[in-house]
């Protein structure tokens, strides 16, 4: 679980295919040295576990649905990835609850260098997880829906968060990493089984009146 404040910008070191599977090395200074072999990393948004590190450098391996659904299969060396360690349990919340596990990928529509305007195109089969005013993770990091539109939405960058995430180098075409609220995938799930939940009622109210006993 992460929060989507991004902790460090690493740099892309290799992506390559390897006996193991599909790998990706990254240079990450400032992290590197407080992490453990097994822990979990959001790498633009996507979990991965460490396969190994050594001084600045971390190795990740990639399974083949990480790098059809996200753009981690796209980067070219020195491309840069928002980096944030796993949450702690006594740590402040001070993002949204960012699970890392990625939707879909989708293109900028508009992001100039002097605008803090970032506009990104919305898939239409994802377009009910967005409401203005909610959350959404962006590479890994957690923005506010300011403007949701038919094809896309729209949110506004403060100064930090664009000189201290990759949305520095951020350019129109380019392909981002989406994670939609996990509440607003559990509310679609419970509105599409309502029938489940129903039955389930109505059997414990037939326990109930049979003298079915609830286990404290």
């Amino acid at each position: 679980m992460f929060t989507g404040l991004i902790e460090e910008i690493g740099s892309m070191l290799w992506i390559r295919a390897t006996d193991r599977g599909t790998q990706l090395q990254l240079s990450a200074p400032r992290i590197a040295g407080t992490i453990q072999t097994g822990d979990s990393i959001s790498v633009n948004g996507c979990c991965l576990t460490v396969a190994s590190h050594r001084h600045e450098e971390i190795v990740f391996d990639l399974l083949e649905e990480t790098v059809a659904r996200t753009n981690l299969g796209a980067l070219k060396r020195d491309s840069t990835v928002n980096l944030e360690r796993a949450l702690a349990a006594n740590a402040r919340l001070g993002g949204h609850f960012v699970q890392g596990h990625i939707d879909c990928t989708a293109s900028i529509i508009a992001f100039a260098e002097s605008d803090s305007r970032l506009e990104i195109a919305l898939p239409e089969d994802r377009a009910l997880y967005v409401a203005e005013k909610g959350s959404i993770a962006v590479n890994g990091i957690s923005l506010t829906i300011s403007e949701v539109k038919p094809t896309s939405f729209v949110t506004w960058i403060i100064p930090h968060t664009r000189r201290y995430t990759n949305l520095k180098n951020a350019r129109a075409g380019d392909l981002v990493n989406l994670e939609f609220d996990i509440l607003a995938k559990y509310v679609e799930r419970m509105l599409a089984t309502p029938a489940s939940g129903a039955s389930l009622r109505s059997q414990s109210a037939e326990d109930r009146g049979n003298g079915a006993q609830e286990t404290p």
